[in-house]
């Protein structure tokens, strides 16, 4: 047992021996990180070069729009099996099957690269999207599985990291690999070199996992996951029961609709930003790429900043209001300084609402599992994630059909709306920290 690894205590109401942290845990968050950025990318890499994509295929913009949303449709349906299968075969098998389905989608999608072969990148993105059902809602529960109650909130913005590294590159890369030309000879082979780094990648990550990664460590890391472990031994919360208690509950779903206005707002700009900057700038593909990776640079520095916050205040409200509001903000300074022409004022106002808008991920995930404990931590980021994911949809298809009507501004106007409406709920949320408690409650003596 090596000195710096172990974290020893004696629980008076418990059988078990102890708690431990492990070193190998940081392996354990980067391989997911890590797995879960090549699904961002696949998500987004279509969707920033929406007018390369319409031409090469010879399909309508809104077709183009649903190889993204495809992504969040398929929670709807897929995201209570996901949620069993977690509750019932742990972490490892669905990282196993995130992952998997994630690199067989980006293989597929190495056939698809001529003009009459739509239907066979839409399966690939189709196979990505299942597998991205049970990659999303587990940072919550790695951080929660492998880290100590010191560290856990910062662990799991770390693997909301992931995720928005993975976006970050898709924005950057497609618009540098694939050129902005009408001759299929010339952007057919671009995708396809685009493919198959895509494929190669997911497939060494995917053997990682098969061969890496573990379903638990062998002692638990915190009082709360303790007492999680507890129990699921005696069976004391169903996973239906689970569910129940949390869609009856007020400020749980309070959360859930808060969290999913704005991670559905963050979806839709991610996925219409190209058409929403060429509005305005219509010979500046590559600039759509860059301002959406602003974005998600700042958002990623907001993730771990807001993380590491939680873990040294546990001011899970006020940073979660204090967020949202700022989210509100600056979604109502990218609106009005949009059509200013002046394209350096768009990256600033992207990158501070990317700050504030992506930094709020994790903490809605820490949140929930703060007021739902002693639930899964699985079954509260899904329950998160596919309301994001309807709200999402809702939000990109009104928006791509409307923007032809009544323009970008108006559009960003009742977005903005939303987002407002948002922060209301979020003040109005009862916090209950329980996770907390039970830490207080079955930790003592423990010493990081």
């Amino acid at each position: 047992m090596q000195k710096n690894d172990t974290v020893q205590k004696k629980n008076p109401d418990s059988d078990e021996s102890g708690i431990k942290l492990y070193k190998r845990r940081w392996v354990m968050l980067a391989l997911f990180a890590a797995y879960s950025a090549t699904s961002g990318f696949q998500w987004i890499q279509y969707s920033i070069i929406s007018n390369i994509i319409t031409s090469f295929y010879g399909v309508e913009l809104t077709t183009v729009n649903w190889l993204s949303m495809v992504f969040m449709l398929a929670f709807v349906p897929l995201i209570v099996p996901a949620m069993w299968l977690l509750d019932r075969h742990g972490v490892r098998t669905i990282a196993i099957v995130g992952s998997g389905l994630n690199a067989l989608g980006a293989c597929v999608k190495i056939g698809s690269c001529e003009p009459h072969l739509f239907a066979v990148t839409m399966t690939g993105q189709i196979i990505a999207a299942v597998g991205q059902v049970v990659i999303l809602g587990l940072p919550s529960k790695v951080a929660a599985t492998w880290f100590g109650p010191k560290e856990v909130s910062t662990a799991c913005s770390i693997g909301v990291f992931g995720f928005q590294a993975g976006i970050a590159i898709g924005f950057l890369l497609p618009p540098i690999i694939v050129p902005s030309v009408d001759d299929p000879n010339i952007v057919g082979p671009a995708l396809r070199y685009m493919f198959i780094g895509t494929a190669v990648i997911a497939t060494i990550l995917a053997i990682l996992v098969l061969i890496i990664f573990q379903e638990k460590p062998p002692l638990p890391p915190s009082g709360a996951q303790m007492e999680f472990l507890r129990n699921q031994e005696d069976r004391a919360i169903s996973y239906m029961g689970s569910i129940k208690s949390l869609v009856t509950s007020v400020p749980v779903m309070l959360l859930v609709i808060s969290y999913s206005i704005n991670a559905g707002a963050f979806y839709a700009i991610s996925i219409l930003l190209n058409q929403e900057i060429l509005t305005y700038y219509p010979e500046n593909v590559q600039e759509a790429g860059e301002i959406g990776l602003t974005m998600v640079i700042a958002g990623i520095v907001g993730a771990v900043i807001c993380g590491i916050v939680l873990d040294k205040t546990k001011a899970y409200k006020v940073t979660t209001v204090f967020v949202y509001v700022m989210t509100t903000v600056f979604m109502v300074s990218y609106t009005f300084t949009l059509s200013l022409g002046m394209l350096w004022v768009v990256y600033l106002v992207a990158g501070a609402l990317g700050f504030f808008m992506t930094g709020y991920l994790p903490i809605g995930y820490e949140f929930a599992a703060e007021i739902t404990h002693p639930v899964s931590e699985g079954i509260s980021s899904g329950l998160l994630t596919v309301f994001a994911q309807i709200f999402g949809i809702a939000f990109t298809i009104g928006m791509g059909h409307a923007i032809p009507h009544v323009g970008v501004f108006a559009m960003n106007i009742g977005l903005s709306s939303m987002i407002a409406l948002g922060t209301i709920l979020t003040v109005l949320i009862r916090p209950h920290l329980k996770r907390q408690q039970a830490n207080v409650r079955d930790t003592f003596g423990v010493k990081f």
